[in-house]
């Protein structure tokens, strides 16, 4: 079950934001008016596909060395997503749809197997560049959000 574990907790995290109770996208337009024309049906579809494709990979290719890697870096990025949700209830005030999936499920998942991978054997190397992979995706993400936004404005 371990190889499988971050797609079960993504297509979780993604019926929250998008199924029950939903309202991601209009969620995000609110409360970062400044990037909302980059929050388009196209982008959240493809981000979000490529996310279930990495995780589809992490599992399948788990007993492959690149497959714990894979499993790593969709880990990290799944808890920098959850710091995400959790930041803005905070900063806002208001419901984000997926903070509950965020902290209940990716942040756990993450701290679970970053410490069960690495008492395991896994390569220090291999655990600090996927820990680091996550939340330096999330800082590009919001500067292309911003550059996409201007982009779309002009």
């Amino acid at each position: 079950m371990i190889p499988w574990l971050p797609l079960v907790v993504i297509a979780a995290h993604l019926l929250e934001e998008f199924v029950w109770p939903g309202g991601f996208a209009a969620w995000y337009r609110r409360i970062w008016p400044e990037r909302a024309a980059s929050v388009t049906p196209k982008f959240l579809v493809g981000i979000n596909a490529l996310n279930v494709l990495l995780a589809i990979g992490a599992g399948q290719w788990f007993d492959r060395p690149v497959g714990l890697g894979l499993w790593l870096v969709v880990a990290s990025l799944a808890a920098a997503n959850g710091v995400f949700h959790l930041r803005a209830v905070l900063r806002t005030g208001i419901y984000s749809p997926g903070v509950v999936t965020g902290v209940v499920l990716y942040i756990p998942l993450a701290a679970w197997g970053f410490v069960y991978f690495a008492l395991n054997g896994a390569r220090a190397d291999v655990l600090i560049q996927a820990a680091l992979i996550g939340p330096a995706y999330h800082f590009y993400s919001a500067w292309n959000h911003r550059r996409r936004a201007r982009r779309f404005a002009a």
